[in-house]
């Protein structure tokens, strides 16, 4: 990032990053999320504001999320299989059939203008935190997980639109399981095992997706950016303990109203993109 060199401006861009990774550490281990929700807006508005285009920062923001989403995914993930909560059996249904979807989903920020990238993001979000914030009632499509097929065919839906989010998936694949019956602390914490196998191949698309453009940021590996990561991990990695913790001393109903809110607030912040896009 050009900025980096100029003093003026490089205090106040490592403070934001390292709240943003503060920020993205601790929903990683409540809401068993990535924390892209987080990222991806605060990487979009510093990349804007360091004079990028929509068509550079959008695809950029969500690249570096998926990367910071790694470490803040792997910590999470632990932090929940030691509480005994996390599904390794279904994470081993969903692998294969996630990989295939996020390769999909990064070859699709190749070619997508911002606004489909925003527009999922409202969409998603706005459907998951109106299921959470009513509690989930009439929000049932079944008492258990479906056959094989469909939870793979599943998999791959959830790694397409978590690649195009920015996201580990945690917020998607939270939303697949409670509608299948699946208690809300069990479903968080196998959604932080999501974000494991849906970040690690989700950067790498990114990277190789970017490859070549000669108008990215300095220090980006394509649609990544090396100094954004570098200065938003070590603080993400030092909170994600906490939000575990406050994860498993909640109650069910607490959770999903904080989840809820949360989601709900962020929906918003790109909705109002898009309409600022369309009437500005």
């Amino acid at each position: 990032m050009e900025a980096l060199g100029d003093p003026a401006a490089i205090l106040p861009l490592i403070g934001a990053l390292a709240l943003a990774g503060a920020a993205i550490g601790f929903l990683a281990g409540l809401f068993g999320v990535g924390g892209g929700a987080i990222s991806v807006p605060v990487f979009f508005e510093i990349f804007r504001g360091l004079g990028y285009p929509p068509e550079i920062s959008m695809p950029l923001a969500v690249g570096t999320s998926l990367a910071v989403i790694v470490p803040t995914s792997i910590s999470s993930a632990l932090g929940h299989h030691r509480k005994g909560t996390l599904d390794k059996d279904l994470l081993r249904i969903w692998a294969l059939p996630i990989l295939v979807g996020v390769l999909f989903g990064a070859a699709i920020a190749r070619v997508a203008p911002p606004s489909v990238f925003q527009a999922v993001f409202v969409v998603v979000a706005l459907i998951n935190a109106a299921k959470l914030l009513t509690g989930g009632k009439g929000w049932r499509l079944a008492d258990s997980l479906p056959g094989a097929t469909t939870m793979r065919l599943s998999g791959a839906g959830i790694g397409l639109v978590s690649a195009i989010m920015g996201i580990g998936g945690g917020a998607i694949s939270n939303l697949f399981l409670t509608l299948h019956g699946v208690p809300i602390h069990r479903a968080i914490s196998t959604s932080a095992g999501v974000g494991v196998l849906i970040a690690i191949p989700g950067t790498i698309g990114y990277m190789l997706a970017g490859l070549g453009r000669p108008d990215l940021p300095s220090y980006s590996v394509g649609y990544v950016s090396l100094a954004a990561f570098a200065l938003t991990i070590p603080a993400s990695l030092l909170t994600t303990r906490a939000g575990v913790a406050l994860a498993h001393r909640l109650s069910r109903r607490r959770l999903e109203i904080a989840f809820g809110s949360f989601l709900a607030l962020v929906a918003l912040r790109f909705l109002w993109e898009l309409v600022r896009q369309a009437f500005g």
